[in-house]
């Protein structure tokens, strides 16, 4: 544990940059509607401050790919989609999240 940061911050460090990709998975989006999208989930995006350099991170990691698409209300948006690399994470990690999760409420409601 990093000291000084709330427990619910590090765990959502551990799984947002997925839950990005897993918005991903239906088609190239833009980042507004991936914050529109985490915002109903407020324990997993705290600001879209937080969204876009995680967006460029994925991009610089090969995980997902831009294009540039014309708005029919406004300026141009940065589409992302996943890249088959994005895409095999996002399945390995969806593949892991479940026995993974269920070990760890096991654990706590044995210890509780």
């Amino acid at each position: 544990m990093v000291p000084g940061l709330p427990v619910s911050a590090q765990m959502r460090k551990g799984v947002l940059e997925y839950c990005v990709l897993a918005c991903m998975i239906s088609g190239p989006t833009y980042g507004l509607a991936i914050a529109k999208r985490l915002a109903v989930h407020p324990d997993l995006l705290t600001s879209e401050g937080t969204l876009y350099p995680l967006l460029s991170r994925l991009r610089k990691q090969g995980l997902v790919e831009t294009t540039w698409q014309e708005s029919p209300t406004g300026p141009p948006r940065r589409y992302y989609s996943l890249t088959a690399q994005g895409l095999t994470s996002v399945a390995g990690f969806a593949a892991g999240w479940g026995p993974f999760s269920k070990a760890v409420s096991d654990v706590l409601r044995e210890a509780m």
